[in-house]
Formats: structure tokens, sequence, C-alpha cells
């Protein structure tokens, strides 16, 4: 989730593609693997002095509200009731419980070990597939789910994060809960119906999560914790990467490249991101990094990269 994933629009890749230029290509992946790897370090910094939920839903409703304008703008049809009922269950999954849940972890979780878990969505997806009758596993996918959940063990038991207080711990089944909501969401968004166009859903999608993270915080009682003069620049900036970076450039570059490469190509963000989160985490955020860390990453990278890498 990329920060990693939206709801996945894959055009006809078989379709004639226009000649495009190397430097936008280079560029639009750059975007997607740096950008989105990186927005996991931002969500760190956003809320150590940002109550999640509400710094949550402030950058997804900036960003659906400006996503959803581009789109009408450009000449998307207007959604139909149908489509905001659907683009609503989506929105809860991905935004409300997936982000919400991230957010919420990252406060006690350092950011690359949350990259690392949130990077199984292709094994809780490939469950979800054969769950909702969509797939069959096979001893492909078997292998790398395999791989990956000892990955996961393996990440969650060298780190020393379950036996530490109630909160710490819960966070790492909490980034579990995120990943798995994020796989079921992608299911259901191609048996419902939202909106063809990838900006105007992701848009839609983006928009109704914010609105139910910031009720959430409300709820939740953020407005009443939040002092203004304890929020930090950092904070405040970190949320602003979130919005313009990680939600607007890199979600732009993503749906080009779905029309300007091909599928296979664009779905390496899903274990390309963790990588670039573990690094930015240790060089920028003073995180530690150890061997069983690398490890765990390795295994759980060979099990999404070969359940990736096999899809048609």
């Amino acid at each position: 989730m990329a920060d990693t994933g939206y709801a996945e629009v894959m055009p006809n890749t078989l379709a004639a593609r226009p000649p495009v230029s190397r430097i936008a290509l280079v560029a639009a992946f750059a975007a997607i693997y740096v950008l989105w790897g990186t927005t996991y370090l931002a969500i760190r910094y956003a809320v150590e002095t940002l109550p999640p939920f509400t710094m949550a839903g402030v950058r997804f409703t900036i960003a659906g509200g400006v996503l959803f304008a581009v789109a009408r703008w450009k000449g998307d049809a207007a959604p139909t009731a149908a489509n905001w009922r659907a683009t609503a269950l989506i929105g809860a999954m991905f935004f409300l419980v997936s982000h919400g849940c991230l957010s919420w972890a990252e406060q006690r979780i350092p950011s690359g070990m949350a990259a690392l878990a949130v990077s199984t969505i292709p094994l809780w997806t490939a469950l979800a597939g054969w769950a909702f009758g969509e797939s069959r596993l096979t001893a492909r996918t078997w292998v790398g789910l395999t791989l990956g959940l000892v990955g996961l063990v393996v990440l969650f038991g060298s780190s020393g994060l379950l036996k530490q207080d109630a909160l710490t711990a819960a966070g790492s089944w909490i980034l579990v809960l995120s990943s798995l909501c994020w796989a079921v969401g992608s299911v259901l968004a191609r048996r419902i119906a939202i909106p063809t166009s990838a900006t105007l859903a992701s848009g839609m999608e983006m928009l109704i999560g914010g609105l139910m993270l910031l009720a959430t915080g409300a709820l939740a009682g953020d407005w009443q914790s939040l002092t203004h003069h304890a929020v930090s620049l950092r904070s405040v900036a970190s949320l602003a990467y979130l919005i313009v970076f990680g939600s607007l450039i890199a979600f732009t570059a993503y749906v080009w490249l779905l029309s300007a490469s091909t599928p296979s190509r664009v779905s390496t963000y899903a274990f390309v991101n963790p990588v670039i989160a573990v690094a930015a985490g240790w060089l920028l955020g003073g995180e530690i990094v150890t061997l069983p860390m690398l490890m765990a990453a390795a295994v759980i990278a060979a099990g999404v990269a070969i359940l990736v890498t096999g899809k048609h």
C-alpha cells in the first residue's frame, strides 16, 4: 500500500501503445518506487505530533478531492449512486481501516518494519482471490505464500515487538489487519460498480475514506488532544509531502505507467517499495536494521516476487 497500491485498473495489455520517452518512463518508475517507498517514514514523522486518524484524514480528503476534481475536469462521466456506494465501501477498507491502522501503528512501530509487514499485501490478495472464487492456489502460489509468511514470522519474532508493551505488540497485529483489509478491498473492487477511470475511482475512494478518517478522529478525541503549539514543523512538512508527493504525483505516475508500460513491470513496486522504506528509515530516520530483519525482508520479497511475476 502504497503506501503502496490503489484499486488496480489495468488497461488492455494487448493494445498497441504509443512510443514513450525513456526518460519519462525512468522518472515515472522512480516516482512510484521512491515516493511511495518514502511515505512510510513520512507517516512516522507526521504522527509524531499529529493524531494518526486526523492526519490521514486530512491527507486523503485533500488528495481525493483534487483527484476527483481533475477527473471531472478531464471529462470523466459523473459518478452514479451505485458508484458512490461502491467507492464508499472500498474507501472504508483502503483508507479508513487499512491506512488508519498503518498510521496508528507507526506511532510505535519503525517505518521500515511497517513497510515490510505491509509488503505482504500480495500474499493476502492471493488468498482473498481464492476465497472469493477468482483464482486457484497453484504450487507457485503456495511457494510464494509460504515464503512470505515465514518472513513475517521471522520479522516479528526477531524484532522483539511482540514482547514489548501491549500497545506495541498490538501494533504488529494491526499491521497484519491493515494488509488483510487492503487485500480484501482489492478483490472486492473488481466485483462492484466502481468507475472505470482509475483517477476518478481513486479520487472518490480517497475522498470518502478521508472523511471517514476525520470522523473517526473526532470520535476518538483527536481534536480535544490536539494542541497547535505542540505540532512540529516536521510533522506538518511530512503531511504536505504525503499529500503532494505520496498521493498526487506518485499516483499520477502510476496511472500513466499502466498505459505506458506492462502490468508486470508496474507491479514491481510491490517489492521495491519495502527496500526503499527500510533504507530511508535507516539513513534518514535513524532506525536500526538488524541481520534477522534483512533476512526476513529478503524472504518476504522473494515470496512477493514469485506471486507478482507469476501473474498473467
